[in-house]
């Protein structure tokens, strides 16, 4: 057996054990750990083997798990690959053909609804072919830049060679996945380490000073330090249900040179979670809303052949408890920012209508925010007022 062929019968072991009951990249560490004689670059091509078979989603399950795996290669790769050359050296010589045409090599059709079987699914802006494709390539890294330092970080990037993008805000930054930031960037308070699209739903933020703005599920904080870096004088509490992940935030905070504000455990969900509340009332409120993640899926491609659509229609009824029992906390004329990382339509413009039939609260502007066409997540983010 070549070093090919074993690389191949690895990622077909992997795949055969995998069930999708955590995330990929933590099976892979593990069955990595099980096999120390793998080297660092036996585990890069059978990781990279494993995650091209996923981005192809429903598609060429008719062929054999080999061939397969190595389709995954030629249609997700653009440059020329050692594997194809050793395996497929035919596919290997028209590896930057457009995808059509690696299509009609392969012997059959590349369509998005076969990637990504959840089309009818998705909110009707999001362009369904180009969202389905999209799953064919890697997401970009991204940073936003603070402080004003984007010339110093830019000038570490080219001290470094790394190829790089600067969108026209001037603050987001596009880096080659894999990039180690922490090492390239050792000042922590110049950037943060956020997606292009969940920086752009901080347009809609928009803060006074002394402003009372509450993160609801705050997660690790980056809308929070978003917000704070837009208005540092605005006063705020960050509330998640889980502890361990306000510890991880507050370390977060403490990096970014975040201070005064107010850090607590709430389970939004919870009938008796407005009477803890007591008089408090907000100018304005982010609901980064627990979801699917579906808009994220580029980066963790297998949730795509493991989530079960009816886990939409569950998510959605959690959006609505949670909106329900944080609006009533929202000063009259207040703004709530409805934001989620899914691409499905109950869990977008379903709950903006839920919040308007059940409020007096009117969504003021925003929509899908999308990222397919940059290499970026895709999300949702509304402006209620």
């Amino acid at each position: 057996m070549t070093r090919w062929e074993n690389y191949v019968a690895a990622a077909t072991k992997i795949i055969g054990a995998y069930t999708g009951s955590l995330p990929l990249h933590h099976f892979l560490k593990a069955f990595f750990k099980e096999h120390p004689y793998m080297g660092s670059r036996d585990r890069r091509w059978i990781s990279q083997l494993v995650y091209h078979y996923y981005r192809l989603g429903d598609w060429g399950r008719e062929l054999s798990l080999t061939d397969r795996l190595v389709a995954g290669t030629f249609l997700c790769e653009h440059t020329s690959s050692d594997l194809l050359k050793a395996l497929k050296p035919e596919w290997d010589e028209q590896i930057s053909l457009p995808l059509t045409d690696k299509a009609a090599l392969v012997g059959l059709p590349v369509t998005a609804t076969r990637i990504f079987p959840l089309s009818d699914e998705l909110s009707p802006a999001i362009d369904a072919e180009a969202f389905g494709l999209s799953f064919l390539q890697q997401p970009r890294l991204f940073i936003r830049v603070r402080n004003n330092r984007l010339d110093k970080v830019r000038r570490l990037l080219d001290t470094a060679a790394v190829p790089y993008e600067v969108f026209e805000n001037g603050a987001t930054v596009a880096l080659p996945n894999g990039t180690k930031v922490e090492t390239l960037l050792t000042e922590k308070s110049w950037y943060e380490i956020q997606d292009a699209s969940s920086q752009q739903t901080g347009t809609l933020f928009r803060p006074a000073p002394h402003q009372r703005w509450w993160d609801c599920c705050a997660a690790s904080g980056g809308k929070s330090i978003l917000l704070k870096d837009q208005q540092p004088g605005v006063q705020l509490l960050v509330s998640d249900v889980r502890r361990s992940i306000l510890d991880n935030l507050q370390t977060r905070f403490a990096a970014a040179g975040v201070k005064n504000y107010e850090a607590r455990v709430a389970d939004l969900t919870s009938d008796r979670f407005p009477e803890t509340m007591g008089q408090q009332r907000f100018d304005g409120i982010i609901l980064d809303a627990p979801c699917s993640g579906s808009g994220t899926w580029g980066r963790t491609p297998e949730s795509v052949s493991f989530f079960k659509r009816e886990e939409i229609t569950k998510y959605q009824q959690l959006q609505k408890r949670i909106a329900h029992n944080v609006i009533p906390f929202l000063k009259k004329g207040g703004s709530l920012i409805y934001i989620t990382c899914s691409v499905f339509r109950q869990e977008n413009e379903d709950v903006v209508k839920y919040i308007e039939e059940n409020s007096e609260l009117r969504q003021q502007e925003g929509g899908v925010i999308e990222g397919y066409g940059k290499g970026a997540d895709t999300m949702f983010a509304v402006r209620f007022s």
